[in-house]
């Protein structure tokens, strides 16, 4: 059916397959791929014809075809040098060697691999049927159409969304990148807390809304403590309870069925009061191996409960309805306990639940539970949207470019409280809750990378410097922009109940900024997960169904050639070792090229309280331990965290677990750094 085609300066041609066919043979020569660029051909004519019909496409278009064949199964790296080829030429344009300018990301294979098994569109048939050009203007377009709603320029709003996606400067949490735009669009907030109070009816009502949510790609968390202690009696069948433990299992197996469309794991926080009658049998669930895969675990640890244990005095166990002592315990063996199984599985974690409380913008409610990750408090029925700005593009001739920095976050504020708007949110309960907050997570990722450009040593007094510098002025640039929104849009609905109120006389979001992990994202960015170290300079990530994908880190690759100490045999070498030290290199870049289980704990924590400084939500980082850390460490970790008023701590020592998510040697997950334990966003 396809007759014509139309130039880029404008002008219409015949229609021939030859030029499809030749780019397909040269990206499969170039990747020493099966040549079977016959079939790929007429796979992308028969895409067009049915797109365009009797239409005439443009370059673009048969180009954007091209792309979408490629990144079908196996031919990734097919894509990868196609899209190269079409970066290569985008510069020529640009430099005036060759007409028109396009916009391409200069995405990496593993940035493709993800793109491809998760977040572009597919057809009936699982084909891939978008670009990631095309992702990033779906998610632009739906995004900045809700400006229309405020009166704003939606064209304007749109260039400058697709602009911070396609440079890779910011990108927002994964359920958007996932649902923004298609036809049965799902919810587009990565954070999720439900209550659950002592009922059968509450219990499973909650365990419904929570297959909605990881059908749509969130994450939950829920407390656990309101339900009564195993062996009560229940006064309407005289019978006994099972106690949190069995439910927390239910909802697990549930996490399991969903599997989020297959598009990525489920996740969940089970959180337990310390005073629970039932928290030793929560502290060694992680204890046996499967148990709970699907959920991170954290004791709530109030502030009576730390100064029992510090003054090594006994702590009450509380019955959740009655408020009365079911028994009295030392709270430094409970204390014990939890730091063992900690150093033994990873779990269980601690929140600072009095912390939380304290910092928490609206005191007439109460913050009970987080997200997976436990950066994220929410309240009952909340949902939260998070983003995350990519530092190592805000670095110009080695230093912060300030400037840009606050135009950044100016543009990703204005994106994140759009996603609320256009959220599909799965039930009205948290449509409301949600929008009555209009709660957004502004964060970071590429931090470790930032700081080798910069060249700062992660463990440094410098680096600290840097990172609450960095943390408020973010925070206060966030703050001045959810003010002008506010003026142009409006308050937060809680806004007169909220402390703002005290300071500020508009403001458009209850809380502003959260540090994620930023599992996806950050591969999709091409940088380090968070403010995480590097896990290692060379590894082979595996992400879902078993692809396996070789990493090494892009900075020390440069360096390494421009050094001329870069060898196929040091790559190899630092496959299986992780880390430069041992190996003869220069000291300065050891020193820079420092890794997760180089740095002593004591540094992990500090730089997580850094950054919790200027934090508004909470901080998700995982304090690495090497195989020989001691109880000692994780205890001193634990305390540290506690003393410099961080929101939580988590930690993981490596080798604790058969199959943990990052292990040096062998395989590495898809998720760079950050939740060891279960999974990321």
């Amino acid at each position: 059916m396809l007759q014509k085609i139309k130039k880029r300066d404008g002008t219409v041609v015949s229609f021939t397959k030859t030029k499809i066919k030749i780019a397909i043979e040269k990206s499969l020569k170039a990747t020493k791929t099966e040549n079977v660029s016959e079939a790929l051909t007429n796979k992308v004519v028969e895409i067009l014809e049915k797109k365009f019909g009797y239409s005439t496409p443009d370059v673009e278009d048969v180009q954007d075809t091209i792309e979408e064949v490629l990144l079908h199964k196996e031919y990734t790296k097919a894509a990868s040098a196609y899209i190269l080829y079409r970066n290569n030429h985008k510069t020529l344009r640009a430099q005036g060697l060759l007409k028109e300018q396009t916009r391409i990301p200069n995405l990496s294979i593993n940035a493709l691999k993800i793109l491809q098994r998760r977040y572009l569109k597919k057809d009936e048939e699982g084909f891939v049927i978008e670009t990631p050009n095309q992702l990033f203007r779906r998610v632009a377009r739906t995004v900045a159409s809700i400006d229309k709603h405020y009166k704003g320029d939606v064209a304007t709003a749109e260039e400058e969304f697709y602009r911070l996606m396609i440079n890779l400067e910011f990108l927002p949490n994964s359920p958007t990148l996932m649902n923004a735009g298609i036809k049965e669009e799902l919810g587009l907030s990565a954070c999720y807390v439900l209550p659950i109070e002592d009922s059968l009816e509450s219990i499973f009502t909650t365990l419904k809304y929570q297959a909605l949510i990881h059908q749509g790609g969130g994450g939950t968390g829920f407390s656990f403590s309101q339900l009564r202690p195993k062996g009560d009696i229940i006064a309407s069948s005289k019978g006994t309870a099972s106690g949190p433990v069995s439910f927390m299992k239910i909802f697990d197996t549930s996490t399991e069925i969903i599997r989020q469309g297959g598009r990525r794991r489920g996740a969940n926080m089970a959180i337990l009061n310390a005073d629970h009658p039932d928290i030793e049998e929560f502290v060694d669930l992680k204890l046996k191996e499967g148990v709970l895969e699907n959920f991170n675990i954290s004791v709530a640890a109030s502030e009576t409960f730390m100064n029992a244990v510090l003054k090594n005095k006994e702590f009450a166990l509380l019955h959740p309805n009655t408020k009365k002592i079911v028994k009295k315990i030392k709270a430094r063996t409970l204390w014990k306990k939890i730091i063992e199984n900690a150093w033994k599985t990873g779990d269980p974690g601690l929140l600072f639940i009095d912390e939380i409380n304290k910092q928490n913008q609206l005191p007439e409610k109460i913050l009970e539970a987080t997200n997976p990750c436990g950066e994220q408090a929410l309240f009952p029925y909340e949902s939260c949207v998070l983003g995350s700005i990519n530092l190592t593009k805000m670095i110009e001739n080695e230093t912060f470019d300030w400037e840009k920095l606050a135009r950044t976050i100016k543009t990703a504020v204005h994106f994140l409280d759009n996603i609320i708007d256009a959220n599909k949110l799965p039930l009205p309960e948290i449509e409301k809750e949600t929008k009555a907050n209009r709660r957004i997570g502004l964060g970071i990722m590429g931090w470790a990378e930032t700081l080798i450009l910069l060249h700062l040593r992660y463990d440094s007094n410098n680096a600290l410097k840097l990172a609450e510098k960095l943390m408020s002025f973010i925070q206060t640039q966030a703050i001045k922009s959810s003010q002008q929104l506010a003026q142009e849009r409006g308050s937060f609905e809680n806004f007169p109940k909220s402390t703002w109120k005290k300071k500020y006389k508009t403001l458009r979001n209850l809380a502003l900024t959260t540090i994620a992990p930023t599992g996806s994202i950050s591969i999709i960015a091409g940088t380090s997960s968070g403010i995480e170290p590097l896990f290692a300079i060379s590894f082979t990530r595996e992400v879902m169904e078993g692809t396996k994908l070789p990493e090494t880190n892009k900075i020390f690759e440069k360096i390494a050639k421009e050094k001329k100490f870069y060898s196929k045999k040091l790559i190899t070498t630092l496959s299986s070792k992780g880390t430069l030290k041992s190996l003869r290199i220069p000291t300065e870049i050891k020193k820079l090229f420092i890794t997760a289980y180089e740095i002593s704990p004591e540094w992990h924590v500090k730089m997580q309280a850094a950054f919790q400084k200027y934090t508004d939500n909470g901080v998700s980082k995982t304090i690495n331990l090497p195989e020989n850390a001691k109880t000692k460490d994780v205890e001193k970790a634990y305390f540290l965290a506690y003393t410099l008023k961080c929101k939580g701590i988590t930690v993981f020592r490596n080798k604790s677990k058969k199959n943990q998510v990052l292990s040096l040697g062998k395989v590495h997950s898809e998720f760079s750094g950050g939740c060891l334990t279960a999974s990321c966003e």
